[in-house]
């Protein structure tokens, strides 16, 4: 039998920065791809070259789940007439070139804890006793290091921190 192999998609485009994307794949995670090297190795090879230009970089767009440029495409010869096929880089070879985007996978949640901690002058302890957690938790949580379920959230903020948490989507 065969093995299946999973291939990570990408869902959506986040950010596009200079020669960097931040997309979320079909796992859940919000990854970072900078680009700015390969494409400097491939350009010299094809018409990737115009993607070093930050402007012409942001036309990315996704199609069939992975990153696309049609202003980057080449010309091919398919079924005897010529077709304009645009410049993709493929989902799991984006995904090993990526790294966790940091900023959209934590919310900010452990700075905005962090930070509301030491407004009202607490030690990550004294939070940790009066929202019936630990020291340890509290620490990673504000580095980043845990994630963090909403009803625990919720009790930190509002038995440990005597503040009221609102979520909003937009």
């Amino acid at each position: 039998m065969r093995k299946m192999v999973k291939i990570p998609r990408i869902l959506k485009i986040n950010s596009v920065k200079g020669l960097t994307v931040s997309v979320v794949f079909n796992n859940g995670e919000s990854r970072v791809i900078d680009l700015a090297n390969a494409l400097r190795k491939e350009g010299k090879q094809s018409n990737a070259a115009i993607l070093l230009d930050p402007k012409e970089f942001k036309k990315v767009k996704l199609a069939n789940n992975t990153l696309s440029w049609n202003n980057a495409g080449e010309a091919i010869i398919f079924k005897g007439k010529e077709k304009k096929v645009p410049y993709q880089i493929g989902a799991d070879v984006l995904y090993k070139m990526s790294k966790p985007d940091k900023q959209a996978e934590s919310l900010l949640i452990g700075q905005l804890v962090r930070a509301m901690r030491e407004e009202l002058k607490m030690t990550q302890e004294s939070l940790a006793q009066k929202s019936g957690t630990t020291r340890n938790y509290i620490s990673r949580i504000e580095n980043d290091k845990s994630g963090i379920e909403l009803s625990t959230l919720q009790k930190i903020v509002e038995t440990g921190l005597g503040k009221r948490l609102e979520v909003t989507i937009r």
